[in-house]
């Protein structure tokens, strides 16, 4: 039988007892726009992501989502670890971004590997760890820096080859922890300044070099 975890990033991490057990099970599709949990939900397993992306949202009572994070090839669920080891419930929600390729881990086989298998156990803390410093960032980023600033650092960072980003302004606020109305504002803002140009479901950088000025303006 073909193992799924050859040519993954789980390869190189994984010792033969967990390779073999995880090589056990068997990988399947989920469709793009797939809502994996939702806040108060209980782990059913932990995942491991061959292909695609899933993206997990923090959720406000009055309609407005953060984009915590997003768990390529590789990573894990901060939430996901907490609720296998922990019981806690979810308080965010996942949903994949596109179709992905993804191998479930029961929770009796999670926690077995956990016990036995010191390869496993350390990728699962080491990958939580590496989370926690991407959400300690995020809340810094959220809760000191301006949304301008955000803004310009998040648009430099997306932005192709051509200096175009494909978002909506709700994807961009989400990612920036802000609001659409603030971000179209700034967004309007920038462009009356011939920073960016806006066009259709996506935004031009004219001048790069004003918008890196933006990006490393520490000024509040």
């Amino acid at each position: 039988m073909t193992s799924w975890i050859a040519g993954t990033p789980y390869a190189a991490v994984l010792d033969t007892t967990s390779r073999a057990a995880l090589d056990a099970l068997k990988p399947q599709l989920i469709k793009a726009g797939t809502v994996l949990f939702r806040p108060g939900d209980e782990a059913f397993g932990f995942v491991l992501t061959i292909s695609g992306r899933i993206n997990v949202y923090l959720n406000s009572q009055t309609g407005r989502e953060l984009l915590l994070y997003s768990i390529d090839p590789g990573q894990t669920c901060v939430q996901t670890t907490l609720g296998m080891l922990g019981s806690q419930p979810y308080s965010g929600e996942a949903i994949a971004e596109s179709d992905v390729v993804a191998t479930i881990v029961p929770p009796e086989l999670f926690e077995r590997l956990v016990t036995t298998s010191g390869a496993f156990r350390r990728f699962v803390f080491r990958a939580f760890a590496d989370r926690l410093g991407e959400i300690t960032h995020l809340l810094e980023m959220v809760a000191f820096v301006k949304v301008e600033r955000r803004l310009a650092q998040w648009l430099l960072g997306q932005a192709d080859i051509e200096g175009v980003v494909h978002a909506t302004h709700n994807e961009i606020a989400s990612a920036i922890g802000s609001a659409r109305e603030v971000v179209s504002r700034r967004l309007e803002s920038l462009a009356g300044r011939g920073i960016v140009s806006l066009e259709r479901g996506a935004i031009r950088i004219v001048s790069r070099a004003e918008l890196q000025q933006i990006a490393g303006d520490r000024g509040e």
